[in-house]
Order: structure tokens, then sequence, then C-alpha cells
């Protein structure tokens, strides 16, 4: 088809603002974990859409903050290396909120590209607000990025989302599809199984212990019957945070387990047997060794 567009959208902005949501929800099917705690993805993924007349690439990254330990910087590098060569980037923010610092330091991070990509400015959770404020808040964030077109919508609820479809189809450019029709993201299914055992423990745990939190996949193996065996190992920083998600008669880690494997299933179509164990790796996210086992490597460390 000599008009079918394709290209790569990075969806920018600070944490907990919806972008995994938005891209769930544009896909119609679960590829990238959400939660309500800030912070939920931890590395880029790609989220595949193929219509008829064009295929879009959400580029799914970390929420720019200010870091406090090197898993944090990581965060940042994420985003900011997402940035390049892309063909459009959202600046998502939300529509409940005033802008503030992390809104600013992630719109700074546009002006120092190379290669100054098309723009939109997505308010989300327009669903949460009012007419009026909405109304109220649309000119503070669009002093962040002027020349950005704004459209608002929500992720959760779809509303106005085909009208934020056709203003990305339109300033993609006109070329063949990057990746087979079928495909959904660059990740495999072993990947995306651990990034929904964190989901669900950012869900059930208290604010003390979810961002000291990380997912080891110990094993993950086909059975002869289809279905799938998945060993995995909660991280904490310390032995109280151990404590907490394993629970009292370990009723934390299984509801963690339950919740996991019903998401695992939905995700991969098949029965899921779910073991996980709960291990202290102190500190961890302030040490190179640990988030370079994990599979963050901070920029400049080799």
């Amino acid at each position: 088809m000599s008009d079918f567009r394709s290209g790569f959208i990075a969806i920018l902005g600070k944490p907990n603002v919806g972008k995994s949501t938005l891209v769930n929800s544009l896909l119609g099917q679960k590829i990238a974990a959400v939660s309500p705690r800030p912070q939920t993805t931890r590395r880029r993924q790609l989220g595949i859409l193929t219509l008829p007349d064009a295929q879009l690439v959400f580029v799914d990254t970390p929420g720019v903050h200010a870091p406090k330990h090197k898993l944090g910087q990581f965060f940042n590098q994420e985003a900011a290396e997402a940035l390049d060569g892309v063909d459009v980037v959202l600046f998502l923010v939300d529509a409940s909120l005033e802008p503030d610092d992390e809104d600013r330091q992630a719109a700074s991070l546009l002006w120092g590209l190379h290669r100054r990509p098309e723009l939109l400015l997505g308010l989300n959770k327009m669903d949460k607000v009012p007419a009026a404020s909405l109304e109220l808040v649309r000119p503070n964030y669009q002093v962040l990025v002027p020349d950005a077109p704004l459209l608002t919508f929500s992720a959760a609820s779809r509303q106005g989302l085909p009208d934020l479809l056709k203003a990305l189809i339109d300033r993609l450019p006109v070329r063949p599809a990057e990746y087979p029709e079928e495909q959904i993201t660059d990740l495999y299914e072993k990947e995306i199984a651990t990034d929904l055992i964190r989901e669900a423990a950012l869900v059930f745990l208290r604010d003390e212990v979810p961002h000291a939190l990380a997912v080891r996949l110990d094993e993950f193996s086909e059975r002869e019957n289809g279905n799938a065996y998945i060993a995995a190992t909660l991280l904490v920083e310390h032995e109280s945070q151990k404590g907490i998600v394993i629970g009292e008669k370990a009723a934390m880690l299984k509801k963690i387990g339950s919740a996991a494997r019903m998401e695992i299933e939905a995700m991969s179509g098949r029965k899921v047997f779910l073991e996980l164990r709960v291990k202290v790796d102190k500190d961890w996210r302030d040490d190179e060794n640990a988030l370079r086992r994990l599979g963050y490597k901070i920029k400049g460390k080799k």
C-alpha cells in the first residue's frame, strides 16, 4: 500500500501519568505492567499496533524523576535514550494535577535532542477532571512544550483515544511496516511474566517496600502438556521487608503469586505453575553488580 504509514512513537513523562496503561489500551491487550505505584515501568518496551493503513510502534519508557539511587539513574537514562531516532514523541501528563518539577524535567529532555521529532502533548486522565478545571490546567502544561498540539483523553476509559490515534498516524512517515503484523511487543513471554510478577507485588505491598523490590527469573520452562513452569525470586533490600513480602503464614506471598499467575495465564493463554521465594540483597538499587545481574546497566559502566 503506497500510503501506508509506519514509525516509532516514544511516550515520555514523569512516573504514574499512565504511559503503560495507554499502551495497553491502544493495543487492546496487556503487554505492560501497570499499578497505582509510580515507577512500575523499569525499562523500555515496544508495543506494536498494526492497522490496515499504519503500524505504530510505541516505546513505553520509565518515568523521568529526580533519582535517589543508581537504579533511578538507569530509569532516566532509558527514558532519554528512547527519544533518540523516534518519529513522534507523545509528552504525557496527568490532567488531574498541576505541572511540577518532574514534568519540567521530562520536558527538558526534548530540547537537547539533535533531531527534533514530531511532538504531541497529551493530557491523560481527563475522566478525573471537571471540564472547568481541565481548561485551567491546559495552559500550564502547554507552556512546557509551546509548539506541541494538545489532546485530552483517558487511557483508562479510552475516551478520546480515537482522536489521539489519528493524530499520531498523521505524523508518521509513509513507509512499510517495521514488524510482522502479528507481533505486538519486542519482549519475550518470560520477560513480560517477570514484569507481571512485580506488578502484582506492587499492588499488594505497603509503601515502604515497592521501590526496593525486584524480580529475578530463575526458571521458565515448558511442560510436555504445553503448560509453563516459572520460578522467580523477589529481591528486597532489608530483612524487615522480607517479612512484609512473605506475610503471616506466607499469606502475602501466596496472594502475590495467585494474582501474578492469573495475569500471566491471561497474557500467555496457557496454564502456569508459579513458584515464588523471597531473598534479601542488601541495598541492591545502589549496587552496580546487582543492577547488572538484573539487566540494568548504567551508561558508561562496562
